[in-house]
């Protein structure tokens, strides 16, 4: 399939390349005919100038022609003005001269009248002809300029298409490299898989037989085993345990204590945001301190203080739910009866809510129509209206579809089981909607406190409730966010965990299977628990926590004994070899003074031959005093006579050598010692800083572990205080629903005296009247 979609591109590819190719032809053609037109004009051009040229110089020739011409008739005009008086005094004599001169100058005049035609024909053709050539060339110009231009934009067009055409060819090449590599993968990876399928053809054989041999078995088994096929009937099928899923089990209470906190931190919010709206209806528009407010507004704050025995209840019905889901029971729909409970108690809320929405809309409507309602606060106040109904209607819709998930577990056939996916998702919906319209209710009502506290009137009293209430909305909005985002995101494994049942996806028939299967799984869990065996009795905690630490502690201090031993291994082996070093400088230094004593003998012998006996003696004695000993003490038993520059000196060196020796084993033995005491302080300070390093690190260690443990208490001190806090709002709570209670156990009381002392009235009078009706009957 690859290789026919990498054949028809490149199909593709070739036919656009051939497009170009002959679209490349019809440029080229063209192109070469516009540089033949652009070389013929220029030709026509060159010709042109030419015959511009030549009339040129013919004008060039007229010019100097006329200019002659013009001399010479000044030149007759001059001889003309002279011959005239020379004729006039010889008038007489010379009549046929002035015929003759006459002649001649008509002769001249008809000359010089046709040259002046000539002349002005001559003119009028070369202007004729410069106009035309100037007209013609202008022409030629401009011709010759566009077709510059568009020789330009054709060897652009060209170029453009080269280059694209070049582009192309080398994208086509890469293209057609690429293919030929993918290509050859594609061979190796066919090859490959014909591989992988023999080598498949070959397991699936053996399943096949292996499979074969087993499903016969098992069918043997099956025939002699089993009595009947409890798997074919639903109703028997719903009653077969299913395999324990431990895992499942804690994430579904881990969820379901995740959910209770949610819903704890919602219970509370709700209880502040209705006890703070009562407070502040006593407050405002008027305050119930300094006059009486509204009956809608009594009627109103008497319901308000009735919030919890709706809202605690919610919290309890979690509670319930999240006690009932444990490791040992499955968790479905079908077994969480408890769910019926939290939508009981959801529903008793949702009757809250309806019954105090119209008096809250009309209370707001009573301070809209307040004189201390300016226009911004009516509008807040019709917002937080319609915000108020859409809460409810939110409510409504989620405990619609909380009693649609309720139903599974006690009426089976009320919801399909293809149906809960579908009511888990629109529970989901329905939370992101409460969300939102908490945040118009915190936006709405913030605005609306900003516009209060501005009021002249507002009282100190009033700009606290205004900011509890603000504080509940948005812990209220902040707890919907929370529980919206956590659903949405649980929403995918609580449809997977809804066939977690009998064979998987098969499900329960009804809530009493269920509980009965419940009742084989705990006999089940009993029966395995008598066959396990007991098990030895675990180390205590805090015990095994002392270990821990001793453990790590003698792991710590073999880890520094070990790098110790080590460090003190690779000192031994630089140690010896320093000692090898210096043992070869020693032999070294040896053969140098013995060759050097031979030497000095060798030199001395031609001085004198007491010399040098002296002076072999001395050498020998410092060779002796170098390295042999027994050599050394035979010779500091005789004198030896030393010679230097100055002269010879003879002395007798036994007391002195023996000086020598005993100070140079002084000072050895000393040198000895010290290095001995210094390599046993260095050994002591190397193992004292390789204790302290584990020390120190089983302290931090042991730090590391004191502050898991400090981060542990304050996160459970944390918790510890939020429980205070918690159990503290509830004190308060319930003391007022207990001084209420007192307050309406009082006032009954005082009713139950009124009439117990009315009915004690009405039999005293019956007495007196039966006492008066005896009397009358005794004196009748």
């Amino acid at each position: 399939m690859a290789s026919a979609e990498l054949q028809g591109k490149y199909q593709k590819l070739a036919q656009e390349y051939s497009k170009l190719r002959a679209q490349n032809q019809v440029l080229k053609k063209g192109v070469v005919d516009e540089q033949a037109n652009s070389a013929a004009l220029k030709e026509q051009l060159k010709m042109k100038d030419q015959s511009l040229r030549k009339l040129q110089q013919e004008m060039d020739s007229l010019t100097f022609r006329n200019l002659q011409l013009a001399k010479r008739v000044e030149l007759l005009q001059d001889e003309l003005a002279l011959s005239e008086p020379r004729g006039k005094k010889n008038k007489k004599s010379g009549d046929s001269s002035s015929q003759l001169s006459q002649e001649q100058k008509s002769v001249f005049d008809e000359d010089l009248q046709k040259k002046i035609e000539e002349n002005e024909r001559l003119h009028i053709q070369f202007f004729e002809a410069d106009e035309q050539h100037k007209h013609v060339e202008a022409e030629l110009r401009s011709r010759l300029a566009t077709l510059e231009t568009d020789a330009a934009q054709h060897q652009a067009v060209v170029d453009g298409l080269t280059r694209k055409y070049m582009e192309t060819i080398e994208k086509l090449q890469n293209d057609k490299a690429k293919l030929e590599v993918k290509s050859q993968a594609l061979e190796k990876e066919a090859k490959e898989c014909r591989l992988r399928t023999e080598e498949c053809q070959l397991q699936l054989k053996n399943l096949h037989e292996d499979l074969s041999g087993r499903l016969e078995e098992s069918l043997s088994i099956i025939n002699e085993k089993v009595p009947f096929n409890d798997t074919k009937y639903s109703q028997y099928n719903a009653l077969n345990v299913p395999l324990h899923n431990r895992r499942h089990q804690l994430k579904m209470r881990d969820i379901a204590g995740q959910a209770l906190a949610f819903v704890q931190d919602l219970v509370m919010a709700l209880l502040n945001f209705h006890t703070y709206t009562e407070q502040r209806i006593q407050i405002f528009p008027v305050d119930s301190a300094i006059d009486t407010i509204s009956p809608l507004n009594q009627k109103f704050s008497q319901y308000l203080h009735e919030n919890a025995s709706y809202v605690r209840p919610l919290e309890e019905g979690m509670l319930h739910l999240f006690e009932s889901i444990t490791e040992d029971t499955v968790t479905v729909l079908e077994t969480t009866v408890k769910l019926k409970t939290f939508s009981e108690h959801l529903t008793s809320y949702i009757c809250f809510l309806r019954k105090i929405l119209p008096y809250q809309l009309k209370s707001l409507e009573e301070e809209c129509e307040s004189s201390l309602c300016t226009s911004a606060l009516r509008a807040r106040n019709l917002e937080l209206s319609q915000d108020m109904k859409k809460m409810t209607a939110v409510f409504e819709k989620l405990q619609t579809y909380v009693s649609l998930l309720a139903l599974p577990s006690t009426e089976p056939d009320g919801l399909l089981r293809t149906n809960y996916s579908t009511v888990l998702t629109n529970v989901g919906a329905a939370l992101h909607g409460f969300h939102d319209v908490m945040k118009d209710i915190s936006k709405h009502y913030s605005q609306k406190a900003t516009i209060e506290h501005e009021l002249p009137t507002a009282t100190q009293k009033l700009i606290t409730t205004n900011d509890c209430i603000l504080s509940s909305v948005v812990a209220l909005t902040s707890g919907a966010g929370k529980i919206a985002s956590f659903f949405s995101n649980n929403v995918d494994y609580f449809v997977a965990s809804l066939s977690y049942g009998p064979k998987a996806a098969s499900g329960f028939i009804s809530p009493l299977s269920a509980e009965c299967m419940l009742q084989f799984k705990k006999k089940a869990a009993a029966y395995m628990k008598t066959l396990r065996k007991p098990l030895s009795e675990s180390v205590p905690y805090e015990e095994a926590l002392a270990n821990r630490r001793i453990l790590l502690s003698s792991t710590e201090s073999r880890e520094g004994l070990a790098q110790q031993v080590q460090q003190s291994l690779e000192k031994i082996s630089k140690l010896e070899q320093e000692k090898e070093h210096w043992m070869l400088e020693a032999q070294l230094a040896k053969i140098k003074l013995e060759k050097e004593n031979q030497r000095i003998t060798d030199k001395l012998k031609s001085t004198s031959s007491g010399q040098v006996v002296g002076l072999a003696q001395e050498n020998a004695s410092v060779v002796n005093a170098a390295g042999q000993e027994e050599a050394s003490a035979k010779a500091v038993q005789e004198p030896v006579h030393g010679t230097n520059l100055i002269g010879i000196l003879t002395r007798t060196s036994d007391n002195e050598v023996l000086d020598v020796e005993s100070r140079e084993d002084l000072i050895k033995n000393h040198y000895m010692a010290r290095i001995v005491e210094l390599t046993s302080q260095l050994q002591l300070a190397d193992s004292k800083s390789v204790h302290f390093y584990a020390e120190c690190r089983a302290l931090s260690k042991r730090l590391a572990l004191a502050e898991k443990s400090k981060e542990t208490l304050a996160e459970e001190m944390k918790v510890a205080s939020q429980n205070i806090s918690r159990l503290q709002d509830e004190l308060t709570t319930t003391k007022r629903s207990y001084e209420d209670q007192l307050s309406m156990m009082s006032d009954h009381l005082c009713s139950m005296n009124e009439t117990l002392s009315k009915q004690r009235e009405e039999i005293d009078t019956l007495k007196m009247s039966s006492k008066g009706n005896s009397k009358k009957n005794k004196s009748r």
